[in-house]
């Protein structure tokens, strides 16, 4: 039987011909030297363009609320890889052209708006992809910082005096998301977000199952809300809100409402139901700038 160490160190000895063609890196401190394989800087890919056709700029703090409170809402999926980032691009609001950012994974959906910057309004959608979302969250921490967004089709650039960040897009087509946003929706109910939050927490704890469904039992200024796991116990909590319309029991993945529940900067979430089968609308307060869907689920 061959020396099994010995053919390694063959293989692997530097004098080795395969070894030799590879240009190489020496690095050397102390008693320490390494020497490092490389690869031709041909292969390096071209990030870097003058051909963006669309170049505006916009303050940290708006880019950042942007992208922060659509991320949590990509998915993960990658069989659907459209889905796999935050849609940026130019869309109408209630008040007129609006820089738009959406992102959903089939289950919740996140739109948010911004005013137009001046510039942006000839740039084409671009889904930005998940990584990308969370370094960009590195150069938006300055609220006094203004950041250069350049758009090309197949390209997107965020710029400070210091930091450039160059990132392809992906290569899809993003769904038609307004075709899943309820408009008919007409029972609301208003409740303190933070402790609606807190409840749901509380609630879900009894149940180690990944979905951790929790009830919502809507009545006349009354919430309910409960979860049944007949292998670990069951939970139930009541908060007062205003709700005026017919009783309703609606069933929720308690991460989608707490992820929800987590973007409500004013102290008052507001949710529109239609019925227990149908999607639910919430906003915070009266400000339709922030908007998030979530599908129900039977319990």
């Amino acid at each position: 039987m061959p020396d099994f160490s010995a053919l390694v160190s063959q293989v692997f000895r530097p004098d080795h011909a395969l070894f030799e063609l590879l240009p190489r890196l020496t690095i050397a401190a102390g008693r320490s030297t390494f020497s490092l394989a490389t690869l031709p800087r041909e292969d390096f890919p071209v990030m870097a363009t003058s051909e963006y056709a669309c170049n505006f700029s916009a303050p940290a703090p708006v880019l950042r609320r942007l992208f922060d409170k659509a991320k949590f809402a990509i998915s993960t999926e990658e069989t659907r890889y459209y889905l796999n980032g935050v849609y940026m691009h130019v869309a109408t609001g209630d008040s007129g052209p609006v820089l738009r950012c959406v992102a959903t994974d089939g289950h919740r959906l996140a739109r948010i708006d911004a005013p137009l910057p001046e510039g942006a309004a000839s740039m084409a959608g671009v889904i930005v992809p998940r990584k990308t979302v969370g370094e960009l969250r590195k150069l938006l921490d300055d609220d006094d910082a203004t950041i250069a967004v350049s758009v090309s089709e197949t390209k997107v650039r965020f710029a400070t005096p210091a930091v450039t960040l160059t990132s392809k897009v992906i290569d899809g087509t993003f769904p038609d998301y307004t075709r899943v946003i309820p408009t008919g929706n007409t029972r609301r109910l208003e409740v303190d977000a933070s402790e609606f939050a807190k409840a749901v927490d509380r609630v879900a704890t009894v149940s180690s199952e990944r979905s951790r469904a929790v009830k919502l039992s809507l009545d006349e200024d009354r919430l309910i809300l409960s979860v049944n796991a007949p292998d670990s116990g069951a939970a139930e909590e009541e908060l007062a809100v205003a709700y005026a319309d017919e009783r309703l029991e609606i069933g929720f993945n308690a991460k989608y409402l707490l992820e929800i529940a987590s973007q409500v900067d004013r102290e008052n979430a507001v949710f529109l139901f239609n019925s227990s089968g149908d999607p639910t609308l919430m906003r915070e307060g009266n400000d339709m700038s922030a908007v998030y869907v979530v599908m129900p689920m039977r319990v």
